[in-house]
């Protein structure tokens, strides 16, 4: 009987609480659309910070003078409480890289040293190559890796599944006694582009060099094998790790009208790989971000709660950026309503993914139906991205942007990650998503429910 109860009241509620927020919000939501997807702004702004700035790795020149252009903008559009929130972060240098196949042919491979490797011996090392699909595989033959470059040539099924191998690759190869490493670059799709991202080595194991292959290279150097011909590979690397230096996570907000101190955040991550501009990762998710604000204070909106723009620092390789804004905003987390972060890139918006109360889920659900005329209206689980995640741990309900991800991986971590990739319609319809969730969220009467 308490279940059949409580099937009445959550329809009951659903269609009460669903019909005010259309009757309330439907203009104003129709309002940021059309202001953003006639409005260049963002799109221009990511050109120039693509353009101007090219890629922003923590510790890199690169990323501190994005970020310097960026506080100064955000206090010309006239947000509040602008500033760069310091943090330290790690510095991996790539340096110079080569790989040369010598033997059975002479051919120049297209490589990507993987973020945190170690480099090659002066004068690099030339060694013969061993290669296996899975892990299985390694731990079959795993005898005859003593001394060989060992490639795994594992197919791309998901980013979560199949990224292990360049996490955790040149340790797993090193155990084997292999003097360095390569991995079929993470990806469903390629045209001669290797993939970088962060690797880690294990403890008490032996650092070897690690790298990104081309999928073409990998998958031809595997066909070479099958086929009973010895692979000469001669690898040479200058990476390395140096001191760690300061960074900032960008702040800017916008004040709430009746409850200043409760908060929605709205962002994504400035850094990015050194290759590329970092157009999609994470460059048009942090503009997206900012924009959805800017938009919100043009259009003279007044929300009862502050929204704030956090563009975090250092997601790509330590996350140091989320950690510090969790650690310096301590005395305010219980006042954070609602975080929502853009990192899958900024192609055709679908809707978001949620993390909460299932009370706060059929709020935020009434609010996608808001979104149907930019085709962003699918609500689904799973809310928690990396800048979100230690947000969510303390207890507070976190969404992420889902987008079209057909095409993402196809430029994830690539020299292909360039502003050329993005659209003028699907990027602005991003900025409107996230503008119309975070002010429905920030005016509401009520707090959204934990």
């Amino acid at each position: 009987m308490k279940f059949k109860n409580h099937i009445v009241f959550v329809a009951l509620f659903s269609l009460i609480f669903g019909n005010s927020i259309k009757e309330s919000y439907e203009n104003v939501s129709l309002n940021i659309i059309e202001k953003s997807l006639m409005d260049s702004t963002a799109y221009n702004r990511l050109a120039y910070i693509c353009d101007t700035f090219g890629p922003r790795l923590s510790g890199s020149k690169n990323l501190e003078k994005a970020i310097d252009w960026i506080l100064k903008e955000m206090k010309n559009d006239g947000f509040s409480n602008v500033q760069g929130e310091r943090v330290k972060v790690p510095v991996w240098i790539r340096g110079e890289e080569s790989a040369t196949l010598l033997k059975p042919f002479y051919k120049e491979l297209s490589i990507l040293g993987l973020g945190g490797s170690v480099g090659t011996r002066r004068g690099g090392i030339t060694a013969e190559v061993l290669v296996v699909n899975d892990w299985e595989e390694l731990e079959i033959v795993g005898d005859n890796a003593k001394g060989k470059i060992v490639l795994f040539n594992a197919p791309f099924v998901s980013y979560g599944k199949t990224v292990g191998y360049r996490y955790s690759g040149a340790s797993a190869a090193a155990k084997q006694g292999a003097v360095a490493s390569m991995i079929r670059s993470i990806g469903p799709w390629s045209m001669n582009t290797p993939h970088t991202g962060v690797m880690a080595y294990k403890e008490n194991i032996h650092k070897i060099p690690h790298v990104a292959l081309t999928m073409e290279d990998a998958m031809m150097l595997r066909r070479i094998q099958d086929r009973g011909d010895k692979i000469i590979v001669k690898m040479s690397m200058d990476a390395k790790m140096v001191a760690d230096r300061w960074s900032r996570n960008v702040v800017g907000e916008i004040k709430g009208s009746e409850y200043p101190d409760e908060i929605i955040v709205l962002g994504g991550h400035i850094d990015s790989w050194d290759v590329g501009q970092g157009a999609q990762d994470d460059g048009g998710g942090c503009i997206a971000a900012w924009e959805a604000v800017r938009i919100i204070k043009e259009l003279d909106l007044k929300p009862k709660r502050t929204i704030r723009c956090v563009l975090w620092t250092n997601e790509e390789n330590g996350g140091k950026g989320n950690k510090a804004y969790r650690d310096m905003h301590k005395d305010e987390l219980d006042k954070h309503v609602l975080a929502i972060e853009s990192d899958g890139g900024v192609f055709s918006p679908k809707g978001f993914g949620f993390s909460g109360s299932e009370s706060a889920k059929l709020i935020v659900e009434k609010i996608h139906e808001l979104m149907k005329p930019i085709g962003a209206h699918t609500i689904s689980d799973g809310g928690r991205a990396a800048d979100v995640t230690p947000l969510n741990d303390e207890g507070i309900p976190v969404m992420s942007l889902k987008v079209d991800g057909s095409k993402y991986f196809w430029y994830h971590h690539t020299n292909a990650d360039t502003f050329d990739k993005i659209d003028f319609n699907e990027f602005n319809r991003c900025v409107a998503a996230m503008a119309i969730m975070a002010y429905v969220v920030a005016d509401m009467d009520e707090r959204l429910p934990r």
